[in-house]
């Protein structure tokens, strides 16, 4: 496994990579901290890394950074289904965790499912910024939990110009 950390202006971000994908972006100060090596690295050679690196400088610029690299996030199957979907929110819009909830219980064909546990593997995401969690607010448009911070999530929407109640 490759790792990089990387300054942002959220704080600090570190970047995992395994066998050609992506497998963790998560904010060194967020809910659930990575555990970072004595020196973490700062420069890579990993192609994934790097590519990683150049979506996250171009879309912290607030313009468009294009598909991001290849991604394998590791968790449960429910939850790599719900992170699934949070790669399908585009870029400048949000949608609830309820939506989501919906969404997943068509796909299973099932009648419901809860917001609740779409919430937790939300909250479980191991690749911020690029599964655009930060996408995800209350039915109502308020801000909800963050795993990155309440105001990083902010920053992140106004960034995208997506409309949030407070």
């Amino acid at each position: 496994m490759s790792g990089l950390l990387l300054d942002s202006p959220v704080g600090p971000l570190w970047l995992t990579a395994e066998n050609g994908a992506l497998t963790g972006c998560w904010f060194v100060a967020g809910r659930y901290p990575p555990a970072l090596p004595a020196q973490p690295p700062r420069q890579t050679d990993d192609p994934v890394l790097t590519a990683a690196k150049d979506w996250l400088e171009v879309y912290f610029s607030g313009r468009d950074p294009g598909p991001v690299p290849p991604l394998a996030p590791r968790g449960t199957s429910f939850q790599r289904q719900v992170w699934r979907l949070l790669a399908d929110i585009p870029r400048g819009e949000a949608t609830s965790y309820g939506a989501l909830a919906a969404r997943l219980a068509a796909e299973r064909r099932v009648p419901r499912m809860s917001a609740r546990a779409v919430g937790g593997a939300v909250g479980r995401n191991p690749i911020s910024i690029l599964l655009p969690c930060h996408r995800v607010l209350g039915a109502d448009g308020r801000l909800t939990g963050y795993g990155g911070g309440l105001e990083n999530k902010m920053f992140l929407l106004r960034l995208e110009g997506i409309p949030f109640r407070a």
